[in-house]
């Protein structure tokens, strides 16, 4: 009998949000095997019905909207409204998806031999192996799940300990649109030993993966002579560059909107900010009024504006990152403490911090936080900006605050990240946006619009000489 585990609110400990079953090692090959029986079937569906259920699945998600957010919230901790809006992302990820079912799958190419055409195929992989985060738990999942379903792939999912309420309502959304069993398996469990045991074993044909920096290098280490296919998200260490020209309201509510928002818990997070020392008082004076207005609480609270983090190890883990820059010389200007008034005692709840570091040396200055942590200093140039942002193991995503043309498309071109934004938040790209990035941070397979079907699908190329009847 599979044992149970217990998920709990990070808002209060004291509330068990649900009980699911513990999946083992053997729990993990029984799927992959589930998965591998229902893939012929699933191949030889028409794109086009492939493509009905990610849209039949989409409505499900909307109408259901307000339940998922809720046990998004319950489960993970973040805000209400944030859980909505991710919820809404998530069926647009299966709508976009969905409308690959009737776009071209191929091509028709020249060959120079008499008689003879060639043409591409784009071909499923097989069975996918998906390991997601806690932190998006619903759209994480959809964005994998949409490119990798209508491409004729079937897939085992593998969610966070922490949230997999929200992946179990994308397989019932899934399932109640008509997705026949055994094409999408769902594995819970709060062991390590089940992603370990799924990525060692056999049974997939590709792995994709989103979560830390470490945990994906280690992944990318125990399956590299195996020839399978690996896409992975993972750490940032996002910077926000302010020039002296810059709209100065623009870039607060960006920086603000970037290094706040979801409490920090994004991999896409503003983590540092780079300011022209003429704008640098001025900048952290409006920042800091910004951040007291912040008010931490519960996410089912709607007049909450930011919730907790997911656990009490990610509490523990910010609040020595920030001793430790203390120790080193950094300023506290804003926050730096655990928050526990009446409402939040029961919680793991940062107040939102804004250190100032004379030198970017801050033990905090490399380390990916995944809190409402972000580090500031100043910069006496566009050039010495760019080294800085680039002097990271991580590149995900960068931004940039400014009037002028010449040094945003600069910045643009010499950003060493995946995704540049020139007076927008670091965070904040659409389904049909690629996104991922360089280094560190990610593998050479990009997520969303398009360019996710290279990791979903394999190219076949066929050519072809009808036999000469005489």
């Amino acid at each position: 009998m599979t044992a149970a585990y217990f998920v709990r609110n990070p808002a209060d400990r004291r509330e068990v949000v649900a009980e699911l079953p513990a999946h083992g090692a053997g729990d993990g090959q029984r799927a992959l095997a589930r998965a591998r029986d229902a893939l012929a079937g699933w191949r030889r569906t028409s794109i086009v019905e492939r493509a009905d259920v990610l849209r039949r699945a989409a409505l499900v998600i909307r109408r259901d909207a307000e339940t998922i957010a809720r046990d998004v919230t319950r489960e993970m901790g973040k805000l209400i409204a944030e859980s909505r809006a991710e919820t809404v992302k998530a069926a647009e990820f299966f709508e976009y998806y969905a409308s690959f079912g009737r776009r071209p799958v191929g091509e028709v190419l020249a060959d120079a031999r008499p008689g003879a055409e060639a043409r591409t195929v784009r071909e499923p992989r097989g069975v996918v192996l998906a390991i997601v985060p806690w932190n998006d738990p619903v759209l994480t999942p959809a964005r994998k799940l949409g490119p990798a379903l209508v491409s004729g792939n079937t897939v085992v999912l593998k969610p966070a300990p922490e949230s997999p309420l929200s992946a179990l309502h994308l397989a019932r959304c899934l399932s109640e649109a008509g997705m026949p069993s055994g094409v999408l398996e769902v594995l819970t469990g709060a062991d390590d030993e089940l992603g370990r045991s799924l990525v060692s074993g056999d049974g997939y044909d590709a792995l994709t993966f989103t979560g830390s920096t470490d945990v994906g290098g280690a992944i990318r280490r125990r399956i590299a002579d195996r020839n399978i296919p690996l896409q992975t998200e993972m750490g940032g260490k996002n910077a926000t560059v302010v020039l002296r020209d810059a709209n100065l309201d623009l870039a607060v509510d960006a920086i603000a909107a970037g290094a706040f928002a979801q409490a920090g818990q994004r991999c896409t997070a503003t983590s540092r900010v780079l300011v022209e020392r003429a704008r640098a008082d001025e900048l952290v004076a409006r920042l800091s009024k910004r951040i007291a207005a912040i008010r931490v609480g519960p996410g089912l609270d709607e007049s909450s504006t930011m919730g907790p983090l997911v656990a009490e190890s990610r509490l523990d883990f910010a609040l020595d990152r920030i001793e430790e820059a203390r120790d080193a010389g950094a300023d506290v200007l804003a926050g730096g403490h655990r928050h526990d008034d009446s409402a939040c005692r029961h919680g793991w709840f940062l107040t939102p911090t804004l250190l100032h570091l004379d030198t970017p040396r801050s033990p905090v200055w490399d380390v990916e936080l995944f809190a409402p942590i972000v580090s500031l200093t100043e910069v006496e140039s566009l050039d010495e900006a760019i080294g800085l942002v680039n002097a990271s193991r991580y590149g995900l995503s960068a931004s940039i605050f400014t009037r002028d043309l010449e040094a945003a498309h600069r910045f643009s071109a010499e950003a060493d990240v995946g995704c540049v934004a020139v007076n927008l938040p670091t965070a904040g790209w659409d389904v049909h946006v690629p996104f991922g990035g360089f280094k560190d941070s990610g593998s050479a397979f990009k997520e969303q619009g398009v360019e996710a079907l290279a990791f979903a699908t394999r190219v076949k190329t066929i050519a072809m000489r009808a036999i000469d009847p005489t």
